[in-house]
């Protein structure tokens, strides 16, 4: 059998810790934890990543990867900006499901669970977390701006505090999912909640 290209192995193991990671904690996975599920020698882990904490960054920006290539498409600028967080809502709850049937348990926000264990003890992994924080709340800005535009919100809207508290809504709402391993928390309350941060109805809820 011919050896695994080098690629390969780093990608198997980011993809390994990632999982493992969400699925569990940081601090319940070993290295050799991942390099087992990941059919790894240790060698080879330590040829890619100095240590745990590079590894993790490292899935984090995986993670921060996929999460782009989907956003890009749910906040596309032609799509009206009221629709662009209602399909935002239904990516959420779609990945958590699909997470909840792969474990069956509702995993959360990989980079939010990784950083409230770790942020305090490892402050590359907290300047991880702002980073991909901020790049998610740059969605929520142009988004809002687009709604203040278009008369939905009204022209006093502070977008940068209204951002950052959808960002604030969102992230507890996974937390709390997670913590009750309740996905019902996401399916019913995620949407309305956010509605009524934004202090919009739906067209069909205006109009009835």
């Amino acid at each position: 059998m011919g050896r695994r290209p080098l690629q390969d192995t780093r990608q198997i193991l980011i993809d390994t810790a990632l999982e493992l990671v969400w699925a569990n904690s940081y601090g319940s996975v070993s290295v050799d934890d991942i390099c087992k599920a990941a059919g790894v020698n240790k060698g080879s882990f330590y040829h890619f990543f100095p240590s745990k904490v590079d590894l993790a960054l490292a899935a984090m920006d995986h993670s921060h990867d996929e999460f782009r290539a989907a956003y890009d498409g749910v906040f596309s600028p032609g799509t009206p900006p009221l629709q662009r967080f209602e399909r935002m809502v239904e990516v959420v709850v779609e990945k958590q499901t699909e997470i909840f049937e792969k474990y069956g348990r509702v995993c959360g926000c990989p980079d939010g669970s990784l950083g409230c264990e770790m942020a305090g003890l490892e402050e590359r992994i907290r300047l991880k977390f702002d980073e991909t924080a901020e790049y998610k709340k740059n969605y929520y800005r142009n988004a809002l701006r687009d709604m203040v535009a278009e008369g939905i919100l009204p022209p006093e809207t502070d977008v940068k505090i209204k951002a950052d508290e959808i960002f604030v809504y969102v992230l507890g709402q996974l937390t709390l999912a997670r913590i009750q391993n309740d996905l019902s928390i996401l399916k019913r309350d995620l949407m309305p909640g956010l509605l009524g941060l934004l202090g919009v109805q739906r067209p069909a809820e205006t109009a009835s």
